[in-house]
């Protein structure tokens, strides 16, 4: 089943962000459930969140993903949404 997980980083949270950027990249990349990721801009073009797309079995299985990104245990996240998707176009 496919998930977004879509986050939202504390304010203040670019420094945590560009700082672990690589651990989270290697999650993306090694992790073999991720079919789309990308972070949101603000106004400025600064990353201020994130969209991943990942497959897993259940939701029990998205929310443990996310749990495990790098930059959920660095605390950069104020919010995380985790809702069942369907891909229609793409």
């Amino acid at each position: 089943m496919k998930f977004a997980v879509i986050s939202t980083d504390k304010p203040g949270g670019l420094q945590i962000r560009l700082d672990t950027r690589p651990d989270h990249v290697d999650y993306l990349k090694s992790c073999g459930v991720v079919e789309r990721a990308g972070p949101f801009l603000n106004a400025e073009g600064e990353m201020c969140g994130s969209l991943v797309i990942i497959e897993v079995e259940d939701l029990a299985a998205a929310q443990d993903w996310a749990a495990n990104d790098p930059y959920a245990k660095a605390g950069l996240f104020e919010d995380v949404r985790i809702e069942a998707w369907k891909q229609v176009i793409g």
